[in-house]
This record gives structure tokens, sequence and C-alpha cells, in this order.
């Protein structure tokens, strides 16, 4: 076993699987997110990482409402339709039925759970941006269990 090298361990650090779904203007999309992360209580807080480059982090500022899709463990398309991600303009919601939340980002209707969050702040953290966010609402929608993710590398997802 080798004492210097933490990417088999970093793998191993369990991650929900989430659907992170925002809008800009009429155009929406989603993104497979598993670096989700509750960061506070009072007031319910959470991060999300999303990696520089992204035209998502163009999209997640502050004040702009976006809403994380629980995965539940039985819900797999739901990666296959997501895991590539999407161009901007591209449709990313076809085939699947949605819902609006309050601020008009869509919420995939078949998953285990959503949270409604608002970006209050982010910082760039190597190759990927790390947001921080207020949790204004949510709900579960099933008595799933959730999607939980371990890697074989922390070098890649």
């Amino acid at each position: 076993m080798s004492t210097t090298d933490p990417l088999p361990t970093l793998g191993r650090v369990p991650s929900g699987i989430f659907i992170l779904t925002v809008a800009k203007g009429e155009q929406s999309t989603g993104m497979l997110a598993s670096w989700v992360m509750q960061a506070g209580f009072e007031p319910p807080m959470v991060t999300v990482a999303v990696k520089q480059g992204r035209y998502v982090c163009d999209w997640l500022t502050e004040g702009q409402p976006f809403v994380l899709n629980l995965v539940g463990d039985s819900q797999k398309n739901f990666l296959g339709h997501f895991g590539r991600g999407f161009d901007p303009g591209e449709p990313a919601f076809e085939g699947l039925e949605t819902t609006a939340a309050e601020s008009g980002v869509p919420m995939l209707s078949e998953a285990l759970g959503h949270l409604q969050c608002e970006p209050t702040s982010h910082v760039d953290s190597g190759d990927h941006r790390i947001f921080l966010a207020k949790v204004t609402g949510g709900a579960l929608s099933g008595d799933g269990e959730p999607m939980v993710h371990v890697r074989k590398s922390g070098g890649q997802y």
C-alpha cells in the first residue's frame, strides 16, 4: 500500500448523485453533479463543484436560482441521459417529465427529491468552481434510497 498516493483514498469518498437544473432567459439545461455537500444548518446551505470551463459556471451567478434533483438508487436512466452533458441551446429534458419550481427552473418529476437553491458566492478551486448556495425550498418525492457514488480514483469522475 502506497502512503504517498492519495488518489485511491480520495476516490473512496462517497458522494450523492444529483441532476443540477438551471435556466437562463429562455434556455434551460441539466447536468450530472456528484460533488454536492451540505454546508450549513441556519440558513441551510450546500456546496456544488462544477468543472471550470462548463458554460453552466456562467449561468450560476449570485441570486440565479437552480435546483438539485436527488437521484434515487433505482434511477440509473438519469445517469445515461445527463452523463454526457449538453451544449448550450440543446434540449436537455427531451423525453423526461418536468415541473417548474417557483423560480421557473425545471425540476425532474421522477427525482427522489428536490432542493431549490440560490448561489451566494463561489471560489475557484483548481480545475473546478465551488458554488456556495442557500437552500430556499425542497421536498422528498419518494421513499427510495439516494444513489451513492464511489469512484476508483480521486483523479477522475
